[in-house]
């Protein structure tokens, strides 16, 4: 399955950027996702990772069925709550209680069924005090903990999640991954984006690393890891490897090279917690 864009030159504003524009042609084609296949078993919760670019939100976006792959198919079965963006299918000028509604009967809800799941959905959030305020009102981690109750509480059988975790205090990001266990006990399915190589690990047995829009590796989630790990390591510019070092002491003694050595004797840039290490010095 692959994924197209068209980038176009800026909007015109006046007639002469507007003849400008013209002759520019009609924009340049961006591949944001190539040739990318692989399946997800029912029951299972996938992580994918990589930089940022590589394609990972537009994959949920495709899944989600927000938009439309341009080549190739996905087969999707049962019911899908996604949680893609912060605040994504809430009208600002709407109150909490009018969006929870609205995001109900998005996921295909009837009224009736959002209401009687409503006290639940808002002391999950947490809300109770601000339900009936607009939505322009709350903070950034008040509107994703609606958000994510709402995607929680929709008996759904894939849960797609989108940085659930980069907003929100620690009591309520506990909370979360409660939810997503008990989701998982019930046999839901679960495709997670995060860049908190921890929480993947923590919730996912298996991951998918996007580089360039491309499967780089699909394979156990520790493994994956690693690899993420190694490859920001290895573009990272060496100069920023050694910015804020800094001199201290006599000079007596110099420490001139220290080396850090993986569990079978390997140089290294990174390491995961939990792993054996070494620290090789030159004095």
């Amino acid at each position: 399955m692959s994924r197209q864009f068209r980038v176009r030159p800026q909007q015109a504003r006046t007639l002469k950027e507007l003849v400008v524009a013209s002759g520019r042609g009609r924009g340049t084609d961006v591949w944001a996702l190539q040739d990318v296949s692989f399946s997800v078993s029912p029951g299972e919760a996938v992580g994918l990772v990589g930089r940022n670019g590589s394609g990972k939100t537009t994959l949920l976006k495709l899944l989600a069925q927000i938009m439309r792959p341009s080549s190739g198919q996905i087969a999707i079965g049962g019911r899908v709550g996604a949680l893609l963006e912060l605040g994504a299918g809430f009208h600002p000028d709407f109150s909490g209680r009018e969006n929870v509604y609205l995001n109900g009967s998005i996921y295909g809800l009837g009224r009736r069924t959002i209401r009687e799941r409503m006290d639940e959905i808002v002391g999950f959030a947490g809300l109770e005090d601000e339900i009936d305020l607009p939505v322009r009102t709350y903070s950034s981690g008040m509107a994703m903990r609606l958000g994510f109750a709402v995607a929680a509480h929709i008996e759904a059988d894939i849960l797609l999640l989108d940085e659930v975790f980069a907003v929100g205090d620690e009591a309520f990001q506990r909370k979360c991954f409660g939810k997503i266990f008990e989701f998982r006990e019930r046999g839901g399915t679960i495709v997670f984006v995060s860049h908190d190589a921890s929480a993947v690990e923590r919730l996912c047995e298996r991951a998918v690393l996007l580089r360039g829009g491309r499967v780089e590796l699909d394979a156990p989630t520790h493994d994956v890891i690693l690899r993420y790990h190694q490859l920001l390591a290895g573009e990272r510019d060496p100069d920023e490897r050694g910015a804020g070092l800094r001199e201290w002491g006599t000079g007596e003694a110099r420490i001139d090279e220290v080396r850090l050595l993986g569990p079978e004797g390997e140089e290294r840039r990174q390491l995961l917690a939990g792993e054996p290490l070494a620290l090789a010095l030159r004095v």
